[in-house]
């Protein structure tokens, strides 16, 4: 006897004819299984392979400015390429789902890698509440809950909060983006961050002065260590 799809399942494959969803690197419709981005477009993304190498450049960059234990970037920047796209969507179109996911591949990688030993807690960098109100979300939270799916390790975003309203570091000179944002974080839950091995995520990171002092901050509440994740590194 032949077998019948499911009713949703005929549904779902409709409602996809009717109203298809286009990749966000190449517009193309994408198929029912793909998400946000087709995997033609995914396997073209400008991977880092940071996870490979401690020392990486991410890593050295980072490390020369505060102790770190491990950093990596998912994908490189590139102007006017697919990394640029995504990080418009995250940022300006409000694509909770595109950094969920993005964490979620990210994240695969990563314990592929064996790279969930080597973590008690995730953190995001936190938006000031001025900009999460205008923004609606706070992309790297929502990066971060994708890392937590894939890693199986617990992520919050209460543990850190941003006090200072800063301006934007596009176009800042480098001494400008550090002046920019000295002094910004400030540690709200230190019972949670006491000797914890802590990944703290970001979306992009140029020079590293934000990161940096998250970093200082997570430090002084008694980390045991901090690593870095990013979604992109310039």
């Amino acid at each position: 006897m032949p077998t019948t799809k499911p009713l949703q399942t005929l549904w779902n494959d409709l409602w996809a004819m009717s109203f298809p969803h286009f990749c966000l690197g190449c517009h193309s419709a994408l198929l029912r299984s793909e998400i946000e981005i087709c995997t033609a477009c995914r396997l073209h993304l400008p991977y880092t392979d940071h996870h490979l190498t401690q020392e990486n450049t991410f890593y050295k960059k980072i490390a020369a400015l505060v102790p770190i234990r491990y950093a990596a970037a998912f994908l490189y920047f590139v102007k006017k390429g697919r990394s640029q796209q995504i990080l418009h969507h995250l940022k300006y179109q409000g694509n909770a789902t595109l950094a969920t996911t993005m964490g979620q591949w990210f994240g695969e990688t990563l314990r592929q890698a064996n790279f969930d030993a080597h973590f008690d807690l995730i953190l995001p960098i936190p938006l000031h509440a001025s900009k999460l109100k205008q923004r609606g979300y706070n992309q790297s939270s929502a990066f971060a809950q994708g890392l937590s799916d894939s890693l199986q390790i617990p992520w919050r975003d209460d543990c850190m909060q941003r006090v200072k309203a800063t301006a934007t570091q596009t176009r800042k000179s480098r001494l400008e983006r550090w002046l920019n944002v000295a002094s910004i974080f400030e540690i709200t839950e230190a019972a949670q961050i006491a000797e914890k091995n802590i990944l703290l995520v970001d979306d992009v990171v140029t020079t590293g002065a934000t990161l940096s002092e998250g970093i200082q901050a997570l430090l002084q509440a008694q980390a045991k260590t901090v690593s870095v994740a990013a979604i992109a590194s310039a």
